[in-house]
């Protein structure tokens, strides 16, 4: 039976531990991976423009899914899709280079099922991205028309990454058709037309649009980030046939 002194104290320890652990919110419901306590208060600034829970509800994303996230930044949408797919899922994050705040995110407990990827955009020759069920590539997608990224070539990396059926999210700042892939580097936009060509021209399949994060009021005249709050922005979902 073993001594009930001895039980009751690791017990304790064991309920004191627990206590102490990070309350983290790993493989949950949109809401819950959201309003996890650990999140940086940075973050939770960042959610009343990037309108999180509906963007996880819009991605479907699960556990065990293996997820890369083109142009991970600073890591915010790394860590919610880490979130979401955890405890068994993986999350590749790309980036052109490792910024600071990424670095010191991914000391983060949050990001234990994440892989730092440091690749150019239209160069992901990485053995890990294969067969995955989910790519992301939110608000980066404009900087490639003015970077040396050759976006033919990474639509169709993107594509050669995703197993058949594998979903495709991009979202971003929208300009005027007419502008098309034109006002990239002035204005931190892109014509939604314009870049959904492209995903089609790779062999991406058109599957929904949300509308949560859209802003009619905007005319698109002025640069993304001088009045983020009443940016339109669209996003859009592609399936690998």
């Amino acid at each position: 039976m073993g001594n009930p002194l001895f039980r009751k104290a690791a017990f304790a320890v064991a309920l004191t531990m627990t206590a102490c652990s990070p309350p983290l919110a790993f493989g949950a419901t949109p809401e819950a991976v959201v309003a996890a306590p650990d999140r940086s208060e940075a973050d939770r600034q960042s959610d009343s423009t990037r309108e999180p829970v509906k963007l996880l509800q819009f991605i479907g994303a699960t556990p065990g899914w293996h997820v890369l996230d083109m142009a991970a930044g600073a890591g915010y949408s790394t860590e919610l899709m880490a979130r979401a797919v955890a405890p068994d899922g993986k999350v590749f994050a790309q980036s052109g280079r490792l910024s600071d705040k990424l670095a010191e995110r991914l000391k983060t407990s949050a990001m234990a099922n994440v892989e730092l990827i440091v690749t150019p955009a239209d160069n992901l020759s990485s053995p890990s991205l294969k067969n995955l069920d989910l790519v992301t590539f939110l608000f980066g997608y404009h900087d490639t028309t003015f970077l040396p990224v050759d976006r033919a070539k990474m639509n169709k990396a993107i594509l050669d990454a995703l197993k058949p059926g594998g979903l495709l999210i991009i979202a971003d700042h929208s300009a005027k058709p007419e502008d098309g892939a034109n006002v990239g580097k002035t204005l931190h936009r892109i014509a939604e037309k314009t870049l959904r060509s492209e995903v089609e021209e790779a062999g991406f399949v058109f599957v929904a649009e949300g509308d949560f994060l859209r802003h009619p009021e905007d005319e698109r005249t002025t640069p993304s980030s001088q009045n983020p709050a009443s940016v339109d922005n669209f996003i859009l979902k592609f399936r690998k046939p």
